[in-house]
């Protein structure tokens, strides 16, 4: 090998490394292998809060960092959150991140194990969590949501599931089907059938009969 191609496998190999340790290259590669990072928030602006990566200032929305409205972004200053690279323009120096991506994966395994624990027939509590004109919605106390329908509401004929349930109301609650991650309850299915009411009728014995006839007609002028 002459000394030319040696310079020039030198060249290439110092132009490897360059790209390598460009840090717009490094959180390029974040964003594609969508790596979990752990930062730190540094501090406030309007709409969101400002970390640093690989030297780079980075930016991560309020509506990035929770599942749930962010009614404080103040009380986020200082805090290390787990989050990912969603967006990377060298040109125009923005780097933005977010936590809500790796927040949902957490939430679906959190619910996936939830949902393994819960099984057909079993009662559970829970409270109303808004109405609908096919059914109601609950949400459980284990922090699932499940689907009582109309039908399964009450032992009697409904128009409306607010003729029966108001949002809030605190209820228990049967299971009744499990499907694609859905929770099917029932409130009817715990309802005891109302009991019949039969009237006792004391029949007298046979010679209190003929008694009674006897006296009935020694009475009788004929």
């Amino acid at each position: 090998m002459n000394d030319e191609n040696l310079q020039t496998e030198s060249m290439a190999d110092y132009e490897d490394q360059f790209d390598n340790a460009n840090p717009w290259n490094i959180v390029t590669r974040y964003m594609d292998e969508q790596e979990n990072l752990t930062v730190k928030i540094e501090g406030i602006v309007s709409g969101g809060v400002i970390v640093y990566l690989e030297g780079l200032r980075g930016f991560i929305p309020a509506s990035k960092l929770s599942l749930s409205y962010v009614d404080n972004i103040e009380s986020y200053l200082l805090q290390e959150i787990e989050v990912r690279v969603i967006d990377v323009d060298p040109a125009e120096n923005k780097l933005v991140l977010s936590a809500r991506e790796i927040l949902k994966e957490k939430e679906r395994q959190e619910n996936a194990r939830k949902m393994s624990m819960v099984e057909t027939g079993s009662v559970m509590e829970g409270s109303v969590e808004s109405l609908q004109n096919y059914g109601a919605f609950i949400r459980l106390d284990n922090g699932l949501s499940g689907l009582v329908h109309i039908s399964q509401i009450s032992d009697k004929r409904i128009k409306s599931p607010s003729d029966v349930l108001h949002v809030g109301d605190h209820i228990q609650v049967k299971v009744i089907g499990i499907k694609d991650g859905k929770i099917s309850l029932s409130i009817k299915a715990l309802m005891e059938p109302e009991e019949e009411i039969v009237e006792e009728v004391e029949i007298p014995q046979t010679e209190d009969i003929g008694t009674s006839l006897g006296d009935l007609f020694k009475n009788m002028k004929l």
